[in-house]
């Protein structure tokens, strides 16, 4: 009797647990449909390389707010404006004296979870604009590009430009840690995503 109440303590637990999990990860799905990251990697680690990043970073940063000034959609901008953002990499490089080249590309990139000053995102897939420069061998700069919170100086500008981008109060709590809990969230999400990698 005693090993049957236990066994039923473990498959009720097991099976919240998992209806948990694939909450939080049907609410980190919706939160990256609305969202795209940005991905700079350096050449190499040295001094130069990560402060020739830096510079990178900033040139797509402009490009992309560019292309994106007046777009609800920022998927078919940013693809179709992938030719421009490589060539204001490539000329950031020149002008800074890098031989180094950069390669620009659209698509899925599983990120673990980051903490920035105003807000923090949750582990997960989420469309990335990757720029990679030279080898790619070194440190990487990590933000958001769509809506635009790389800049976003204070909570206040950081939440117009994410009502701006359409994410939820609900979202927007999530992300700035208002709506309580949200670090043991983002890492049940991060197992969550460590499990699923080893099953698939």
């Amino acid at each position: 009797m005693k090993k049957r109440i236990i066994s039923t303590i473990l498959l009720v637990a097991s099976a919240l647990t998992l209806l948990s999990g694939y909450a939080l990860t049907a609410e980190q799905r919706a939160l990256a449909d609305k969202l795209v990251r940005l991905h700079v990697v350096a050449n190499s680690d040295s001094e130069t390389d990560q402060a020739v990043k830096l510079q990178v970073r900033d040139a797509v940063l402009a490009e992309t707010r560019r292309l994106l000034a007046d777009e609800t959609d920022p998927i078919p901008a940013l693809r179709a404006g992938l030719p421009a953002i490589e060539a204001a990499a490539n000329r950031t490089l020149a002008g800074a004296g890098s031989t180094d080249r950069a390669a620009v590309s659209l698509g899925p990139e599983l990120f673990p979870t980051r903490d920035y000053e105003t807000f923090s995102l949750p582990a997960g897939r989420y469309t990335a604009l990757r720029v990679t420069i030279g080898e790619g061998q070194g440190h990487n700069w990590w933000c958001v590009v769509y809506p635009a919170l790389c800049l976003s100086a204070s909570a206040g500008e950081l939440e117009a430009a994410a009502q701006a981008a359409g994410l939820s109060d609900g979202e927007i709590a999530l992300i700035t840690g208002e709506s309580g809990g949200y670090e043991l969230k983002f890492k049940a999400l991060e197992w969550l995503e460590q499990f699923q990698d080893w099953f698939s």
